[in-house]
């Protein structure tokens, strides 16, 4: 009962931070931060960040982390950009363009999903601690990326391909659909399936699991996999919406995937978190951006403020577990 009431009212404290930082910026930014073009922009910002924050909870749930969720998600931006821009092969008139978008998206796809099998298979059977393999794994990528493109940018991708990161549908951005798609699809996984149940179990308690019947070095594939192919389907989204990629695109997204999996209530030890608590941090975070954008913050101000932010929240959650004792031995 204590674990339910704490989980419920985590959840409903997140609401009230949520609606009290809204309502804050938009007494003091009423012109500016309360326009649809605003609202539009924050939608189509959120899916990126929001798509890697999913991708790090579910390594975190397992009791692990992915450092390397950025750096996989440029890289197999870095693979759709080369197809959008050098594939010529298929010659089939007007409807070349589309061929070559799938091409793109499937590379980028396949890309994303073997830098996560290589992370699950470094965890789960090398035995390399998920912080220190994925934190190679980010610099392998990176060099990867580096590598191909000679440190430049990619530019120039078609018409088409663009519409995924800067069209609507009934004024709602393509991106935030694609994410509500993608969260449906997550909650569905993680809270229906035999593989959700067992990635819970897996971080609670390792030999519990295993004990239970539970293959922990396939979950731990099957996790980090899947945290891979949300970070691809973040590259999409991202180079279409900018129209370019680059080698270290979008770095800041690292630190902001973990706070928002921090302040949503993924414990880093792995076992617990909740989707709407993420999702509600995702949406937080996304107003605080807006604001920042708006009173134009520096980026290296963000910076900083993220940091504070995120240590604040783990000093919060260790007072918080270490009174949980207590309040046990009290019931």
């Amino acid at each position: 009962m204590l674990g339910k009431y704490s989980k419920h009212s985590n959840i409903f404290t997140l609401f009230i931070i949520m609606i009290s930082v809204f309502v804050i910026i938009s007494i003091f930014l009423p012109n500016k931060f309360l326009t649809v073009r605003n609202f539009q922009s924050m939608f189509s910002q959120i899916p990126e960040f929001g798509l890697l924050a999913i991708a790090m909870m579910l390594a975190m749930l397992t009791g692990g982390i992915d450092l390397s969720v950025v750096a996989t998600a440029n890289l197999s931006g870095i693979v759709a950009a080369l197809v959008l821009t050098k594939y010529n092969i298929f010659q089939t008139g007007g409807y070349e363009e589309i061929y070559t978008i799938l091409l793109a998206i499937t590379a980028a796809l396949i890309v994303s999903l073997i830098c996560g099998f290589l992370n699950g298979v470094l965890v789960a059977y090398v035995g390399v601690p998920a912080i220190l393999a994925t934190l190679g794994t980010m610099g392998l990528f990176t060099g990867i990326s580096i590598i191909v493109t000679k440190g430049y940018g990619i530019v120039g991708f078609p018409g088409k391909f663009l519409y995924i990161g800067s069209g609507t549908v009934f004024l709602i951005p393509i991106p935030m659909i694609i994410f509500i798609i993608c969260v449906l699809a997550i909650v569905i996984i993680i809270n229906r399936t035999t593989f959700g149940f067992s990635v819970f179990m897996l971080g609670s308690n390792p030999i519990a699991a295993r004990f239970s019947g539970i293959r922990n070095e396939n979950i731990l594939i099957k996790a980090y996999m899947v945290s891979g192919l949300f970070a691809g389907i973040a590259s999409i989204i991202m180079i279409s919406r900018v129209n370019s990629i680059r080698p270290g695109y979008g770095e800041v997204y690292l630190l902001q995937a973990i706070l928002v999996c921090v302040l949503g209530g993924v414990d880093p030890s792995g076992g617990e978190g909740n989707l709407y608590g993420l999702i509600m941090g995702i949406f937080t975070l996304q107003i605080l951006q807006s604001g920042f954008n708006i009173l134009s913050f520096s980026p290296f101000f963000k910076k900083v403020i993220w940091g504070l932010i995120l240590i604040l929240v783990m000093v919060i959650n260790f007072y918080r577990e270490k009174e949980s004792p207590k309040l046990l031995k009290k019931v």
